[in-house]
Formats: structure tokens, sequence, C-alpha cells
């Protein structure tokens, strides 16, 4: 159940317009609490870093809209496009939607099923690769996380990514014609621009039954305050998209991957390497690959058939997997 500070402040979001002004009594009143309340939930907002201008004798306004996540809103998308049970969830604020599909697998009592699916509108603690903070500002962008239980055990689920990957450009391509481009091991570029991040973790045996909880963070309208914090070149659907429905997003999103891991379960990369070669973003550039310790350098040929990157290094071809790798293009 979503406590009531919590829940009026999604209140107050959907109340507010980036187009006119509320008063703070309006507010109120429809909330059913004081303008002093109000106030302190408008000042909490903006210290989540929400764009929200005060203007005495108007009231309130957003400077950029927030498209929200609503589980009333989420069900009637989905049963528009499938006849499957919805597993989506939301959570208004988080620590990590991954770490709280990660402790739900070691709890008997959680009840997990897989394709289970956690959206949240913050999260307090949000992680890319190597440990690395992503930035989740509040009702800002999409953080979102599936759970799949996989039989084949965690060495075939090395290349699940890649496929992860093509979900996320099937879904921005169904809804809004989006040319995407594909960073390995785990990001989706826009113009050379970083769009949406991708982290796996895996839980379980090499070669027997594991757990996979599949991160996604997509940049929907990252505001000026958490932007500031990004140390390099990204972008947001706002930036290339009129009007977006995280609802329907997270629902197209669900089903796109759950289409490619249903590819990936049954035949591995063999049906999605081409695809996903014609979509790299660094398609025979010169770039460096960096584990921290070492560094190569070669021209990007693109991936094998188990994920691996393909480097033409003096007329030779090697191939370097996943891990703590780290991708550039060299300028």
């Amino acid at each position: 159940m979503v406590k009531a500070p919590v829940g009026n402040k999604l209140a107050i979001l959907s109340a507010l317009s980036r187009d006119q002004f509320i008063s703070g009594q309006a507010l109120g009143e429809q909330l059913g609490i004081s303008r002093a309340a109000v106030s302190k939930h408008i000042k909490s907002l903006q210290d989540m870093g929400i764009d929200i201008f005060k203007v005495t004798g108007k009231g309130y306004r957003l400077n950029h809209s927030l498209p929200l996540l609503d589980q009333h809103k989420i069900l009637p998308v989905w049963q528009a496009l499938t006849d499957k049970p919805c597993q989506i969830e939301v959570q208004p604020i988080i620590d990590s939607t991954n770490s709280e599909l990660m402790r739900r697998i070691q709890s008997k009592d959680a009840g997990l099923t897989s394709g289970q699916v956690l959206v949240a509108e913050m999260q307090q603690a949000g992680r890319g690769r190597r440990g690395r903070q992503w930035q989740s500002p509040f009702g800002a962008n999409l953080y979102y996380s599936y759970y799949w239980h996989f039989e084949d055990g965690m060495q075939a689920a090395m290349g699940v990514s890649v496929a992860v990957g093509l979900a996320v450009h099937d879904a921005l391509s169904a809804l809004y014609d989006l040319d995407v481009q594909l960073k390995w091991p785990n990001d989706i570029y826009i113009n050379e621009h970083k769009l949406a991040g991708v982290l796996v973790e895996l839980d379980g045996q090499m070669e027997g039954p594991c757990h996979l909880v599949i991160g996604i963070g997509l940049n929907v309208a990252m505001p000026n305050s958490a932007a500031q914090h990004i140390d390099q070149a990204w972008t947001d659907l706002s930036q290339h998209v009129s009007e977006i429905d995280k609802n329907q997003l997270a629902v197209v999103l669900t089903l796109c991957l759950q289409k490619r891991l249903h590819m990936y379960q049954k035949n591995g990369l063999s049906n999605m390497v081409t695809q996903w070669n014609a979509l790299n973003a660094f398609r025979d550039q010169v770039v460096s690959l960096s584990t921290g310790q070492r560094q190569w350098r070669g021209i990007c040929e693109g991936i094998d058939h188990q994920g691996g990157l393909i480097l033409r290094q003096d007329g030779e071809r090697k191939t370097y997997y996943g891990g703590e790798i780290s991708l550039r293009k060299e300028s």
C-alpha cells in the first residue's frame, strides 16, 4: 500500500500541469490537506529534482510534464494487447528495482514467478554497470526490472543483454518509430547519445536452473538537476517524442522482452546476431576496450553467436566477452 505522504505527492503531480497554474488552496481542497501541507509536499518534490514553478497569486505549475505510472492504467493497456496475465507491479519509491527482485529471489515467501515486472517512479539507490550510480529522479524516467527463471544455467545466459537491447529497440520502434543504435554490451543510443542502459544480474548454477533480473533504465524526461551528474553524452525520449505514455511504454517493453527471451531460450542468439550487428552504434569504427587493468584497440566488427564482441586488430579478428569491460569510440 502507498503511504499517505507518497500518495499525496503523486496526487499533486497528477494535478499539476506544464500549461497552467493551480493554487495551493485548490490542491489542498482536492487532497483534503492544508495549504501548509501542500507547500511542504511541493518542497519535497523540488528536492527530488522535479522542476516546479511557484508564482505568487497564481500558484504552481510544472516546467515539464511528467508521464507518471499508474497501476490502474497499465491493466487495460495490457489487456488490449494480450490475454496473458499481467505481472507488472508499480512502486512509487524504492531503493532499486533490481535489488528488490534479487531480494525476492532469496525469500521463500515472495511468491516470485517468471515474468514478474517491477517499475518505480524513483530509485534511491539506482545502479548501473561496474557499480556506477544510475540517476533516478522522481517521475522522470522509466526504472524497470524483469525476473526470468532460466533452466539452461548462468553460462548459457551470458548473451542475454544482447537480446534485451533488441527488445528495447523493438518497443521504441513500435511505439515511436525511433531509429536507435545498440552499444555492446548493454546500452541503447540515439545519435551517439545514451538513451538507456541494461543491467543483468544472475543468481544460481552455471549449468543448471538460474535466476535473472533484467534491469532497464530508460531516460524519459530527465530534469536538468539530475543531468548535471551524468558524465557522458545522453538524451531522453522527450527530446525525440512529443507525447509519452509511460504506462504504455512499460507494457509494450514487457511484451517485446518476453518475445526476445522466448527466442533466446529456443535458439540462443542465432536469429538475432545479424539484426544486432545492423544496429551496432560503433560499426566499423575504431574503439578502445578496457577492463580497468588492460586496454585493447581495434575496429569494431560486431558480435558473434555467443554475444562476444569482435575486434579487428592488426588484420586479425579477436573476440572479447562481457564482465567488467568498458567500450568507447576513439576520437
